[in-house]
């Protein structure tokens, strides 16, 4: 199963890749709970760099504050693993990547010591240059794999998968 899960990945990213060189698209990440891993799954395809700007890992709250200028009273309102936190990181993301045409963001709490009822829910957002975003643009997603490391490969599968349909739709 987990080879079966892996190929499925490497798909996503071959598929991604090429989305982001047909639409000539340059893409930066905002990852918490998957801590660069998005990133540096598609940084497992030769020339990416062409496309691929980089990844802000904005894993604790200090960090996205100081980094993308999350603000502590949006963070205490919503927080950190929030639909309104991850689409202001975002936006945040791309303002701050002058070069990135598409960045995409994710939060989440993964476990184990996560909530009860917050344990494997996850939020993606997607913000492109030049397109207005409306609040509440972004995805929430409950995780089907139990253990973490599992839970993450899931979410980057997630994460890829919305990049790719929103290079999609142009």
């Amino acid at each position: 199963m987990r080879d079966q899960a892996e190929n499925d990945l490497q798909r996503a990213v071959a598929r991604l890749a090429e989305r982001l060189e047909n639409t000539q698209s340059r893409i930066v990440f905002a990852e918490s709970c998957t801590a660069g891993l998005v990133s540096a799954t598609l940084a497992s395809v030769p020339g990416i760099s062409r496309w691929l700007c980089g990844s802000a890992v904005v894993y604790r709250e200090a960090t996205k504050c100081e980094w993308l200028g999350i603000t502590p009273e949006t963070l205490k309102q919503h927080t950190a693993e929030s639909g309104p936190v991850t689409e202001q990181l975002a936006i945040a993301v791309l303002e701050k990547t002058p070069e990135a045409d598409i960045a995409v963001a994710v939060t989440g709490h993964l476990g184990p010591a996560a909530p009860a009822e917050s344990d494997g829910w996850v939020f993606i957002a997607v913000s492109r240059r030049n397109q207005p975003t409306a609040e509440g643009f972004a995805k929430s997603f409950f995780l089907v794999s139990q253990e973490r490391v599992e839970r993450q490969r899931e979410v980057v599968a997630l994460v890829l998968a919305e990049a790719l349909a929103a290079l999609t739709r142009g």
